[in-house]
């Protein structure tokens, strides 16, 4: 097992893009609005995929998608043609005041702020224990959610 502290936007970015380039078949991302995550840049969407093209599933959960609709057109079209790999949900008010941050990959590798309004945070490798709680949290996040951010305008 890894540990690796961080608490800037680099330092952030690089382990999310560590943790990212280690999935093999699950992606599991939840922020409040992924502002920080550096879905629309042309590195991470070629890790994006080749991690869908190889089987992978990706899965993200969100507060709102505006920031992704507005900064992400590489994630968008990535959505489109790899949409039968990719799931977003959106939350509902009752849950909105989840502030934490988070990136888990194949249930044995994550990178996670405490807070989404700051960058303090940790990545963790080869470690299932430690992903164990935050999966769960996944999942219970996935469930009170709704389907959201289509491929499309009209959401087909």
């Amino acid at each position: 097992m890894e540990i690796l502290r961080f608490d800037t936007r680099a330092e952030f970015q690089r382990q999310l893009r560590a943790v990212m380039a280690r999935a093999q078949a699950s992606l599991d991302l939840f922020d409040p609005d992924f502002a920080l995550f550096p879905l629309g840049d042309p590195d991470v969407d070629a890790v994006l995929r080749s991690f869908l093209a190889g089987g992978g599933q990706l899965r993200l959960a969100m507060h709102g998608s505006a920031h992704i609709e507005r900064h992400a057109p590489r994630f968008l079209r990535l959505l489109r043609t790899h949409g039968h790999r990719i799931e977003c949900r959106v939350t509902h008010r009752g849950i909105r005041q989840l502030t934490d941050s988070f990136c888990i990959a194949d249930g044995l590798h994550i990178v996670r702020r405490f807070h989404s309004d700051h960058l303090r945070g940790e990545a963790v490798f080869d470690a299932p224990q430690e992903t164990e709680v935050p999966r769960e949290r996944f999942a219970a996040i996935w469930e009170e959610s709704q389907p959201g951010l289509h491929p499309t305008v009209t959401g087909l």
